[in-house]
């Protein structure tokens, strides 16, 4: 497996690593680059990414794996990266865009309550996901037709808004989505719907489909809003399935233990603060397979 931590910058990316794969691989990290992406008023700035790859020369299939409220920093969850080594390990090549240390929130908004948190929310981080989408179709070596979307928690909330259908052309990114994630899979997102997601669309309608994968006793983002909304894309005609972990909790596929943690700010508890968290070792397994299975289905 060849692992690149990177910050890519447009032009000079396929050239750098072009030439690290002709060396025989890259063993460590490509400085000075970045992928470029847009704020909310049209501009464009430079994020971070994170990507990995399969030896060979490919075309392999792709997944973008949207982070959790922890990012990617010095406090990540470390679940980003357990998704990429299983992925690389199977054959895809897996780019994990960082939407929050540029953006001021190197240690992430899990107990950040401030009106900051606005500036890395799942609806700024859709312009992300089709960044590092637009950034995978550049490689010689990734299939661009056959690219999925992934996340947990925030990055799961990220994935559900990422991959709502366009009702016109004057939806954001309505040309890049309806040509863009071949499949999604949101692990333990946030399944209200609220004003700048899907609450005025009716039924959630994904572009593509997509699995949802959460813990019946998430407290966090709880499961019951995820079933309604997949019961009722699913009486609409609408390709989302769902499967919910009896005796998990939040962050399932994580590899600490299970823990509640009072700062944590939480929309669903009384208060506003106050999660649990913590691997369910069986819980992770299956997703490992409910995942594969899936990505192999509309990837493959």
């Amino acid at each position: 497996m060849i692992r690149i931590a990177v910050v890519l910058r447009p032009v000079t990316t396929a050239l750098a690593l072009g030439l690290c794969l002709a060396a025989g691989g890259c063993a460590g990290a490509i400085s000075g680059l970045s992928i470029a992406t847009t704020t909310p008023s049209g501009t464009t700035e430079q994020i971070p990414v994170e990507l990995s790859k399969p030896d060979g020369s490919g075309p392999f299939p792709a997944v973008v794996i949207m982070h959790d409220c922890s990012g990617l920093g010095p406090r990540s969850s470390g679940a980003p990266g357990r998704w990429a080594k299983e992925l690389v390990g199977r054959g895809y090549v897996v780019i994990l865009p960082d939407s929050f240390t540029t953006r001021g929130h190197p240690d992430g908004v899990c107990t950040d309550a401030s009106r900051s948190r606005d500036d890395v929310s799942p609806a700024r981080r859709v312009r992300d996901a089709y960044a590092a989408l637009a950034y995978l179709r550049t490689l010689s070596y990734v299939d661009g037709a056959r690219v999925g979307l992934m996340g947990g928690s925030h990055g799961g909330s990220s994935t559900l808004t990422s991959m709502i259908a366009p009702e016109s052309d004057s939806d954001l990114l309505a040309r890049e989505r309806r040509a863009g994630f071949a499949a999604a899979v949101a692990l333990y997102p946030g399944c209200v719907a609220s004003r700048r997601t899907w609450s005025s669309a009716g039924a959630y309608r994904p572009v593509a489909p997509l699995l949802i994968l959460i813990g019946e006793k998430d407290d966090w983002t709880p499961a019951e809003p995820c079933r309604r909304l997949a019961e009722a894309a699913q009486q609409a005609g609408y390709p989302l399935t769902i499967k919910i972990y009896p005796g998990a909790y939040h962050s399932f596929d994580s590899h600490a233990p299970v823990r509640y943690v009072a700062a944590r700010v939480n929309a669903n508890a009384p208060g506003g603060r106050g999660a649990t968290t913590g691997g369910d070792p069986a819980a992770w397994a299956d997703s490992i397979r409910e995942v594969t299975a899936f990505f192999g289905r509309y990837l493959r």
